[in-house]
């Protein structure tokens, strides 16, 4: 038992809605939130990315990425870093000491669905997963700080809807 401090009221709170992914395609999103954090067996870490969508009908959703920087594989290791190199050409940042440094800059990034699955006997639903990082097309300039505070203009969000013709491929 936990006692909770007072009485909770949910009548007075919106109830969370039902999870659903988000639909696979080009979206234009930007880094809201990074740390070092150790993995399960404390032997490595990587990099933990929230990023939020800023254009389209999926505006403020969140994504999440893993970049393995310190591990004993070393091929783990190699994508992470071209993973990394990739975020880092699509930002305009070459050189990273702080992965702040990258937060709040719009880039292109490859949304993928990726089917149910079952591990140790637990089944798991569809989730996300980035594909891909590019820089935004020249096609769409969004206007940084608004981009930073709230997403695009209503002009840029339907220029930037769904960028065509971008050549995606994992850094890794």
């Amino acid at each position: 038992m936990a006692n909770l401090g007072g009485t909770f009221d949910a009548t007075q709170v919106e109830p969370n809605g039902t999870y659903e992914v988000i639909p696979p395609g080009d979206y234009v999103a930007q880094i809201t939130s990074s740390e070092m954090q150790d993995n399960s067996k404390k032997d490595g870490a990587f990099l933990k990315l929230e990023l939020e969508i800023l254009d389209g009908d999926q505006a403020g959703r969140k994504l999440f990425d893993r970049l393995n920087l310190v591990n004993q594989n070393a091929q783990a290791v190699e994508i992470a870093q071209r993973t990394l190199s990739a975020i880092c050409h699509a930002v305009g940042v070459l050189t990273v000491a702080d992965s702040e440094d990258l937060h709040l800059r719009p880039m292109a990034v490859k949304v993928k669905v990726d089917p149910e699955r079952t591990v140790n006997g637990k089944t798991y639903g569809p989730s996300n997963s980035i594909g891909g990082y590019k820089p935004v097309p020249d096609n769409v300039q969004p206007m940084q700080a608004q981009a930073q505070r709230s997403g695009f203009t209503q002009q840029t969000q339907q220029q930037a809807a769904k960028p065509a013709g971008l050549p995606w491929k994992r850094a890794g």
